[in-house]
């Protein structure tokens, strides 16, 4: 696995572990992502950990193997935002909106430097993060008072997205050469499944927008699997575990691989964000980067098995290998 594209330390404190220098206790290397989302130990015997820390979860280590592109692909495990729709400038404004609306300043805007941070991860670490950089000093900026204007703006503009009408001057656009992709794919019987970090009320109004768009159908019907991060919980409905696990961790494309019963070694992923590309290398998955996205302002690009422009360029490798 090539390293060369994170930032060398010399010692981090790990939750649990303490701080942990070079060349001490059976450690050899230790490397961080540029968006500081993972931290990577490689120990004497060349093993290696990745660690992703968090504000709002638990600090978590897993096992990080050796991966290489398969000579077969059977199944190809695709990321929603970003890499099969072009919505993360939504998802970003709704985020913006919270953050005005906190601040009471309505033409607040993201600077550059924070747009690795608001997408591409979960939407409590995104508004924890703009928390604690814009709200830090307003008493009613809570991660609870964040969340519940953020599902009342998305419920609003979904429900535009039902009723076909315009959601403030952005939509949600198929990625191009989406169709082509996708059926290409399906009619050389490679199982294809869908991963999304976005909860279920906003991940599948945004697909069935865009199938709608290349007609394709319901993409229930359309793909081998959907999984999604679950249901928001909240008084008067049943939720789910979802916000605290997706990704980086492993476990939605875990998930996914186990519904797809396909070899695990006949398998890729695309993706666009740093934060997918993390989920899919923790779950032991090739990640074939898609550019657009914030793998390399994220620091990840390095991470991955190969990296494309576009859908069209990475379609051409996938098929060479079916």
């Amino acid at each position: 696995m090539d390293l060369s594209g994170m930032i060398s330390l010399s010692s981090y404190d790990f939750a649990g572990l303490g701080k942990t220098t070079i060349g001490k206790n059976g450690c050899k290397e230790i490397y961080k992502t540029a968006d500081e989302r993972a931290v990577i130990a490689v120990l004497e015997n060349d093993n290696k950990l990745i660690y992703f820390p968090t504000e709002i979860g638990i600090p978590t280590f897993y096992p990080l193997k050796n991966i290489e592109m398969p000579g077969k692909i059977s199944g190809v495990l695709m990321d929603l935002d970003g890499t099969s729709v072009k919505s993360e400038h939504f998802w970003i404004w709704v985020i913006q909106q919270v953050i005005a609306g906190l601040c009471q300043k309505p033409d607040f805007e993201f600077a550059e430097e924070d747009l690795p941070h608001v997408s591409g991860h979960s939407v409590s670490e995104h508004l924890q993060y703009s928390l604690n950089k814009y709200c830090r000093d307003i008493d009613k900026a809570t991660l609870v008072k964040a969340r519940d204007m953020y599902f009342k703006i998305v419920h609003r503009e979904l429900q535009n997205v039902l009723e076909n009408k315009e959601i403030n001057g952005v939509c949600f656009e198929p990625a191009p050469f989406l169709k082509e992709f996708l059926l290409t794919l399906k009619n050389n019987n490679v199982k294809i499944g869908l991963v999304s970090s976005g909860l279920y009320e906003k991940s599948i109004p945004e697909i069935s927008a865009a199938f709608r768009r290349i007609q394709l159908g319901e993409p229930a019907e359309f793909y081998d699997g959907i999984v999604t991060a679950g249901f928001s919980i909240g008084k008067g409905r049943i939720g789910t575990l979802g916000e605290l696990e997706p990704k980086p961790h492993p476990w939605l494309y875990a998930e996914m691989m186990h519904a797809l019963n396909v070899p695990k070694n006949e398998v890729v992923g695309l993706e666009d964000s740093g934060a997918g590309v993390l989920s899919l290398i923790s779950a032991q998955i090739p990640a074939i980067g898609i550019a657009g996205g914030n793998i390399e302002s994220g620091g990840e690009k390095s991470l991955c098995s190969a990296f494309f422009n576009n859908l069209k360029e990475a379609l051409d490798c996938i098929m060479a290998r079916v």
